[in-house]
């Protein structure tokens, strides 16, 4: 699945191409067989699409795959080792933890000077410099300063002679003609090592922009073990794609005039990626809703009606097929669209109209039905009986019975509301009883005196 954290990183580099005249590159790095399938490709590539972000796009190019560059990679590293930047090792991890006396520190550089060969089982190892200091260009942290000397002669190839992936990526970043980086900072500790290997095969290094992390309410870092974290997820779940794109567009950024919500096509005119603030971004829910429902809100009601359609519909709705009614549906959609701010509540609001008998809340049930509730609903079913079945006129109904409780008309409608729609919140009682009908709302009714008696 297409975790948020990928999506934000996805954006930015696209605003960011499309800014410039650029091209964003889509790359599947899929030389671990056991994390590739033809189908996560797919969703990739899919998720992307949500999110205005095309293969139809001139400034999209690719998808481009790891595994077939696998020629390349293993040249690079052969070239390396021919040009003495590179060198055989054949210890194993236990004998490097013996000599070093901790499993936390590195590669101690033993076969450094033992000139071995290639040979079946033995790795290749980069020949780190033992001076000096590697400035990482990051448009987001500055120009952060690396020891050569803290770090390890890093294997870039397997005992089998398969590129690792800090190798390939960067033979494919030559290849592809990438010219800038933007990704998440827990990639910030291989940046000096891929900025050695750009300089050994005879490059300039990219210029880099590593993004803040992305923390849950608890400030831990999103977790998929633990958190929600799936773009497709929240689109299944009924978040637009276009309150998706503008609420990840301004986790660690935000636009200079405090506007935050807003088209993406402005988003990307004023998104600068060395505004981004280098510390963890917060993924509020609650924000989110409320940038959904914003966007809920300014759907014109035909395509808020559509975009329900998942919801009220086989095999997520709870009513059957033959009982939904597309124009009761469409006459309380424009009252239900101020309501909601995930469209899944869709079917909490509507399914007294598609059900035989209304959800119960229980407890909303024992909360509305106190002393004296059987007398309101029998005189309110008697008066609505003869009604003139329109929402006004249901209104001034209930007015006068309330009237003869000496109630006013919000405690008068709690019982009825619980009666018709099982539950105490929804849509506005007058209007849904008018489209819900005079027939079903007073066997409910008598339903609901049944059981009071």
């Amino acid at each position: 699945m297409f975790h948020v954290g990928g999506a934000r990183s996805a954006l930015y580099n696209w605003a960011t191409a499309r800014q410039r005249g650029g091209e964003f590159v889509l790359r599947i790095e899929d030389t671990d067989a056991a994390r590739n399938r033809e189908e996560w490709t797919e969703g990739i590539i899919s998720a992307l699409a949500s999110i205005g972000i095309s293969k139809a796009d001139p400034a999209f190019e690719g998808p481009y795959f790891q595994s077939e560059n696998e020629t390349r990679h293993r040249e690079a590293a052969a070239g390396l080792y021919e040009a003495g930047l590179a060198y055989y090792c054949d210890c194993t991890r236990q004998q490097v933890t013996e000599r070093t006396g901790s499993q936390q520190l590195g590669y101690d550089g033993f076969c450094r000077e033992r000139a071995l060969d290639f040979e079946a089982g033995r790795a290749l190892r980069f020949r780190t410099p033992d001076e000096g200091v590697t400035v990482v260009v990051d448009l987001i942290r500055g120009n952060p300063e690396f020891p050569n000397a803290a770090i390890e002669d890093f294997v870039v190839a397997r005992g089998d002679g398969s590129p690792v992936f800090l190798l390939a990526n960067v033979v494919d970043d030559l290849d592809e003609g990438i010219t800038q980086v933007i990704r998440g900072e827990e990639h910030l500790s291989n940046t000096p090592k891929q900025q050695l290997l750009w300089r050994a095969l005879g490059a300039e290094p990219p210029v880099w922009a590593h993004l803040p992390v992305i923390v849950n309410e608890k400030r831990q870092k999103l977790s998929k073990r633990r958190d929600k974290v799936a773009l497709e997820d929240y689109l299944t779940e009924g978040y637009l794609p276009e309150a998706m794109v503008n609420y990840l567009m301004l986790l660690g950024w935000g636009p200079k005039d405090d506007i935050e919500i807003r088209p993406y096509a402005e988003l990307e005119q004023v998104f600068r990626v060395e505004d981004v603030n280098g510390s963890s971004a917060f993924f509020d829910i609650k924000k989110l809703a409320s940038f959904n429902g914003e966007y809920i809100r300014a759907l014109p009601v035909d395509e808020f009606v559509a975009a329900c359609a998942p919801w009220i519909s086989s095999p997520r709705a709870p009513w059957p097929a033959e009982a939904f009614d597309p124009a009761q549906f469409a006459a309380l959609a424009g009252l239900a669209q101020t309501r909601i701010s995930v469209l899944s509540e869709i079917t909490a609001y509507v399914d007294f109209l598609f059900l035989d008998e209304p959800a119960r809340d229980e407890a909303s049930w024992a909360k509305a039905m106190k002393e004296g509730s059987a007398d309101l609903l029998r005189e309110a079913r008697r008066r609505l009986a003869k009604a003139v079945w329109e929402a006004a006129s249901l209104k001034a109904v209930l007015e006068e019975t309330a009237s003869v409780f000496g109630l006013k008309l919000g405690k008068a409608q709690a019982p009825i509301r619980v009666t018709v729609t099982g539950r105490t919140v929804g849509l506005p009682l007058f209007e849904s009883l008018e489209v819900l009908g005079r027939e079903r709302t007073l066997l409910r009714l008598d339903k609901a005196l049944a059981e009071l008696a």
